[in-house]
């Protein structure tokens, strides 16, 4: 059963939470402070996932954030954000968060997004030890609009980047979910052109590897069902780089938030893009805005 560490102060929201979280059969053990979150993994006790609150006495949670990412970088983060810890969450997910809840949205996303974060770090745990000695790398691939190609794409793509040690396990994770929002984009916004409203749920076709209701129509019918989406990732041991791009109409690249833009935070159209600029290194589009660069360096040296 997964084991997840919650970190609420508010001793009923920590109740509803757990309740929340018990329901979908996780195992919860619950603390009060950031403090006794660094406790636990100091007794060695280990956890699949750290869901702590972003405002708590003493240790908040971007403290525990860097705790966890430089003791224990296997393990993900996903914080609980109130109103008026923007800037915070900005910097948690700069530094190792893996992402976030607002309270305001709990009982709607958060196991969505738990369910994500722990996909991307059973990927990334998959290969770790592989490929230590790999050098350099290049692949190029053409897809079709089919989601049961992109988990063991970015499997791939991330045990090659951990066999040339471009990042550790923190990084892995993030890496694989801006990816993953990049190719959903790509799939959906791009050759499918199925807005937000008509698919709010991307990630839900994703974990069930099959297309439903508006998304299988379009994939069979013209001229969707011809388009492709094309991938081109070269890694060495100094950067990562991804280049994706789909054949739809592009969209409008001025909506692309840039890192730090907290208006972004609440917005699930944004959510995906926002993820893409605040995990990589470098995010550009082109003017058509159908294509998109991301770049990821080693240990984020020279962020633009």
């Amino acid at each position: 059963m997964t084991r997840i560490l919650l970190a609420e102060d508010s001793q009923t929201q920590s109740l509803q939470i757990r309740a929340l979280l018990e329901q979908s059969q996780f195992e919860v053990d619950a603390v009060s402070t950031g403090k006794e979150v660094v406790q636990r993994l100091e007794s060695r006790q280990r956890y699949d996932l750290i869901l702590t609150d972003m405002m708590m006495p003493g240790i908040n949670g971007l403290q525990v954030v860097r705790a966890v990412r430089f003791h224990y970088p296997g393990t993900p983060v996903i914080l609980i954000t109130g109103q008026g810890t923007d800037a915070l969450v900005i910097e948690a997910l700069e530094d190792g968060a893996a992402g976030y809840v607002p309270k305001s949205q709990m009982r709607e996303k958060l196991i969505e997004e738990i369910d994500q974060v722990l996909h991307a770090a059973e990927i990334d745990r998959s290969y770790e030890l592989l490929l230590g000695c790999l050098q350099r790398n290049e692949f190029v691939f053409t897809l079709g609009n089919d989601t049961r190609l992109i988990g063991p794409l970015i499997n791939l793509l991330l045990q090659m980047m951990s066999g040339l040690g471009l990042s550790d396990s923190t990084d892995r994770v993030r890496i694989g979910l801006a990816l993953e929002h990049a190719l959903l984009n790509a799939m959906f916004r791009g050759n499918l052109e199925i807005t937000t409203e008509q698919l709010p749920r991307a990630r839900e076709v994703l974990r069930a590897a099959q297309l439903e209701g508006l998304a299988a129509e379009r994939a069979s019918e013209a001229p969707y069902r011809d388009r492709k989406v094309y991938l081109d990732a070269l890694m060495d041991r100094d950067e990562a780089k991804f280049v994706i791009r789909d054949e739809g109409p592009g969209f409008d690249i001025s909506r692309v938030p840039r890192p730090g833009d907290v208006a972004r935070l609440d917005c699930d159209e944004g959510q995906g893009l926002f993820r893409m600029t605040t995990f990589m290194d470098e995010v550009t589009f082109n003017g058509l805005g159908n294509e998109v660069t991301l770049i990821k360096r080693r240990d984020g040296e020279n962020r633009p």
